[in-house]
């Protein structure tokens, strides 16, 4: 591990509960910086720390990013350009991963074009759980060196100790991950069966519930963004009977604030990772950065 000390200046874009925990995780400072719009809209930036030789870490959920990436590029390369020793991208979410393929003609791969850009701009990059579907790796698409963190450790600490609770996986995809949180909380879990017709038209089935009335069901997911694979579950649960139900997930991107819809289908409590800025965020996942980005910095070479 590389000694950092003094040396290492973390900044928030848009992060800046998980930045002050990264700070404190890492021993480095948080950096500083004005930012605003003129009234045409364009972007005013200005680097308010003395960056100078040292390895710069930005923070930015990039969930929602079109009005990001511009704010975003800016500050990457102006941190390079005053002579930052190294610039980093800690991602906590990774957006445009869902273009994978072209199924139509003429569709652009927008995952291969922004990993492109993003690639132009970073020394590294390190987020949690990004939709790796057709691709095996991030090296498929970004030409810079990446850490994948999951998340689901983070989930199983927050469950750890809570007794009367069983874990409900939505799909048989899920089962492997579900089950390595099991292993650590210490619960049982049940997987459902989904039928999935179309962005908002999911049909989740599940086995028999009966051996487990009484206790609390903790529907467990990586992602939730329209947010039906879970509001499926929550019917699958009431028709069984089952009163009390929570929700766990790492990304809580919650399309056309299914926040709130999913609260009054019946959730009691809805928990989240703060890997996106959200009231629901309950588990922390600094802890699980600090050896990636300290890796990374530790590969990055003497001459950047």
């Amino acid at each position: 591990m590389v000694s950092t000390k003094n040396k290492l200046l973390v900044f928030s874009l848009n992060s800046d509960l998980l930045t002050l925990n990264l700070c404190q995780k890492l021993a480095g400072k948080q950096g500083r910086y004005k930012q605003r719009n003129f009234p045409d809209g364009e972007s005013y930036l200005c680097i308010e720390s003395d960056v100078k030789a040292l390895h710069c870490i930005v923070v930015a959920d990039l969930s929602h990013p079109n009005t990001k990436f511009l704010p975003l590029i800016f500050l990457l390369d102006t941190l390079k350009e005053l002579g930052a020793k190294s610039v980093g991208l800690v991602a906590p979410y990774l957006s445009y991963m869902r273009q994978d393929k072209r199924f139509i003609a003429g569709e652009a791969i927008t995952s291969k074009l922004f990993a492109k850009s993003l690639s132009e701009h970073i020394d590294y990059l390190v987020t949690v759980d990004p939709h790796l579907h057709r691709y095996h790796s991030l090296d498929e698409i970004y030409s810079v060196p990446s850490r994948v963190v999951q998340g689901a450790p983070a989930l199983a600490q927050w469950l750890k100790g809570q007794p009367d609770v069983f874990l409900i996986g939505p799909d048989s995809e899920s089962e492997q991950w579900i089950s390595s949180i099991a292993k650590v909380s210490g619960h049982s879990y049940v997987i459902g069966d989904k039928i999935r017709r179309g962005d908002r038209d999911v049909e989740i089935s599940l086995p028999d519930l009966s051996a487990y009335l009484g206790l609390t069901a903790v529907i467990i997911d990586d992602v939730i963004s329209s947010g039906q694979t879970i509001l499926s579950c929550i019917k699958a649960l009431k028709q069984q009977n089952v009163k009390d139900i929570r929700c766990a997930a790492v990304h809580g991107i919650f399309a056309d604030g299914v926040d709130k819809t999913l609260v009054s289908a019946g959730l009691t409590e809805l928990i989240t990772t703060n890997t996106i800025n959200h009231p629901s965020n309950s588990a922390d996942i600094s802890q699980l950065l600090v050896k990636p980005i300290f890796d990374c910095i530790a590969n990055v070479k003497e001459d950047l």
